[in-house]
């Protein structure tokens, strides 16, 4: 029998072409389930064969685990004390075993012992064939239509299998078997039976490959694209950087007569291509970004990591785009959120900030509407400025002696030493269960606090923009934070 075991390891080994390795231990693993069958509980069997006479001894066998942790597989596992009675030299993590009587392989039910080979076989040729296709270095996977799998697309490339989820297709397109279909590779999931490659044709990434095998140049290292923002199907912008002065990045990657940027737009159902021109400076990047739109002008909070960009009335609905859609994505490109308004609204807005800074220095500088006023006029608009901006800066202010701007910055510390005081009070009153929830940021609670929210039900009880305006948090995070606040009036419920 046990030749005839290794005449049959070396037969499936030739016939499915794998190692011979991989047939033993699918063998092994028939063996040790057979065997599991004969003893009471959720036992761990170990079966050996030898690669040369196909011997075979059986061991169960036990994990050495710490004293402290206790069992929790009792028919599995053993206390590291009571396995140093057998082996004085054994450490957690290592095993007890001991032999027990082989199961003959005469006995294992036929039909079992050949599914578990099988399915062996097929993971190992499998994982073959995966590594193949992955060795290859591929970032884009073509093949065709296979099937619908619950709403998701199986595309077939030769005999590997790649997953294109619902959420990850173009909204618009409709996908047929036996359709050709180009995708980026995302990620490889073993744990996914049949198609484990995860493919997007929604991902700015698959429209960065798509101009990386139409432009030349970006492969050469001359054009680099920083950049990508996209409404899968409808429209995207890209930002490009030339490394060469000598090539020109968006005539390059728009092509002689548009057939580069043609070639990605009829890959992508027709989403339409804006290429933009990437910059250093900020500002600079978000008006080539909200293009074909003119700007007027644009001011920068570096704080809040976003910009007031002010465009004439022919140019606001060009700016903002249908339903926000060019303003969003040029928002997704630069990575700086973009506030699209008229002159009239910039000009409220910046009288109504010119107000709450004079009303701010009028009462924590105890000064006049004038000096208030000249501070605003220099650039001023905190009390930090006005207390740490270096002196030399403040000696240029025309209108102030060094006497007067030395008492400035000791009134204007004083006054944020008395904030913080009272800011510290105030963090006192936030219950300790607010300072536990999870997923709250420590900085987060002197704001909370400021607007009487102190208790994990205070802020359950917050509608998400209420606590966006108060922590200046986005709608999602907003969301996330008051259902984890709220978790706690629903948790005798299941």
């Amino acid at each position: 029998m046990n030749r005839e075991m290794l005449m049959l390891v070396d037969a499936i080994s030739r016939e499915k072409n794998v190692e011979r390795d991989v047939v033993f231990g699918a063998v092994e693993s028939a063996l040790a389930q057979a065997t599991k069958k004969l003893h009471q509980g959720d036992v761990d069997i170990r079966v050996a064969v030898d690669r040369d006479s196909g011997d075979y001894e059986t061991f169960r066998r036990w994990h050495v685990v710490p004293d402290e942790a206790g069992l929790q597989l009792p028919d599995q596992e053993i206390l590291l004390f009571e396995a140093k009675e057998e082996m004085s030299d054994i450490e957690v993590g290592e095993y007890i075993e001991e032999a027990v009587d082989s199961v003959p392989i005469g006995r294992i039910g036929a039909m079992a012992a050949k599914q578990v080979i099988l399915q062996k076989i097929r993971d190992a040729e499998r994982e073959m064939l995966l590594n193949d296709f992955m060795s290859r270095g591929d970032k884009i996977f073509v093949g065709t239509v296979k099937r619908l799998d619950k709403g998701d697309i199986i595309v077939e490339a030769g005999r590997v299998e790649g997953r294109l989820r619902r959420s990850e297709m173009i909204a618009k397109e409709n996908l047929r078997n036996g359709d050709r279909v180009r995708a980026m590779i995302m990620e490889v999931d073993l744990t996914l039976r049949g198609a484990p490659i995860i493919l997007s044709r929604s991902a700015p990434e698959f429209m960065i490959e798509l101009f990386r095998q139409e432009v030349p140049e970006i492969e050469q290292g001359l054009l680099e694209i920083k950049s990508c923002a996209r409404d899968p199907g409808s429209r995207a912008k890209i930002a490009v950087l030339s490394h060469d002065k000598r090539v020109d990045p968006i005539g390059t990657c728009v092509g002689v007569r548009g057939t580069r940027v043609n070639a990605v737009t009829n890959e992508l159902a027709g989403e339409r291509v804006d290429i933009v021109l990437w910059s250093e400076d900020p500002a600079q990047f978000v008006i080539g970004a909200l293009a074909p739109a003119n700007v007027s002008s644009i001011v920068v909070d570096e704080e809040k990591h976003a910009m007031d960009v002010v465009v004439d009335e022919e140019n606001l609905a060009i700016a903002i785009g249908r339903g926000g859609q060019n303003v969003r994505l040029a928002s997704d490109l630069t990575g700086w959120k973009i506030n699209i308004m008229d002159a009239n609204e910039s000009a409220q807005k910046q009288a109504t900030e010119t107000d709450a800074s004079r009303k701010l220095f009028m009462e924590k500088l105890d000064v006049d509407e004038e000096i208030a006023d000249i501070l605003i006029s220099e650039g001023f608009n905190s009390l930090e400025e006005v207390a740490y901006v270096p002196i030399s800066e403040m000696l240029e202010i025309e209108a102030f002696d060094e006497d007067t701007i030395n008492e400035l910055r000791a009134r204007a510390k004083d006054a944020l030493l008395t904030m913080e005081i009272a800011k510290e009070e105030g963090v006192e009153t936030v219950s300790q269960n607010l300072r536990d929830l999870e997923g709250l940021n420590p900085d987060l609670i002197p704001q909370l606090a400021e607007a009487g929210v102190n208790t994990r039900d205070d802020l359950a009880d917050l509608a998400v923009d209420e606590l966006t305006e108060i922590t200046g948090l986005s709608a999602d995070d907003a969301k996330a934070l008051i259902l984890k606040a709220r978790e706690h009036w629903f948790a005798g419920q299941e």
